[in-house]
């Protein structure tokens, strides 16, 4: 089921997300909903508080963006990442790499909006799966992005956050109008 994308504005967004003890016949409901919605809005990746849902919970699939090449390594093996996608990641814990670069960004909490973020160019990241397997992702490029962009949203933290002033500055008036229309609605 197609589930309605929480906007900017909606205090959810700020949520920290509960940890996941169990996934239950609920929390596989719930990843299969944030899936289909992921792919009906174009995204590669989308947080549980986006669909309301405060857990530590998230889905993401890069297969379909070609133009921005990733690497990935599943518990230490390396594997092509269309080939694993769409990924279901419960609790997940990330560690980044200390080289960082800019890249454009968009969030789907955030329609129309986009701006050059800096994140680590890599990223180690601890998971479980819907059947409960620990998962050690090692990641770069588009993924490791992704990766930083949906946790960051798990602990209740949106790209707008990693703006730079000026970036942000500039796009005040559109994130108070989309602040506004959320909260009327």
């Amino acid at each position: 089921m197609i589930l309605p994308i929480i906007k900017y504005g909606h205090p959810v967004l700020r949520a920290k997300g509960k940890e996941v003890a169990a996934a239950d016949a609920r929390i596989r409901e719930l990843a299969a909903d944030m899936l289909e919605t992921m792919h009906a809005a174009n995204g590669i990746g989308l947080a549980a508080q986006q669909v309301g849902a405060p857990l530590q919970l998230t889905v993401l699939d890069i297969s379909q963006v070609e133009d921005r090449p990733s690497s990935l390594r599943l518990n230490g093996v390396k594997v092509d990442p269309a080939e694993v996608m769409p990924l279901v990641l419960i609790n997940p814990t990330i560690r980044l790499n200390e080289e960082v670069c800019a890249g454009n960004e968009g969030c789907l909490s955030f329609p129309d909006i986009t701006a050059d973020i800096d994140r680590a160019v890599s990223v180690e990241v601890d998971a479980e799966t819907l059947e409960g397997e620990k998962l050690r992702i090692e990641a770069s490029g588009l993924l490791a992005r992704a990766l930083q962009h949906e946790v960051d949203h798990l602990n209740g933290i949106l790209f707008i956050d990693r703006m730079s002033s000026v970036v942000k500055a500039s796009l005040s008036s559109r994130l108070k109008r989309l602040q506004k229309e959320t909260l009327k609605g």
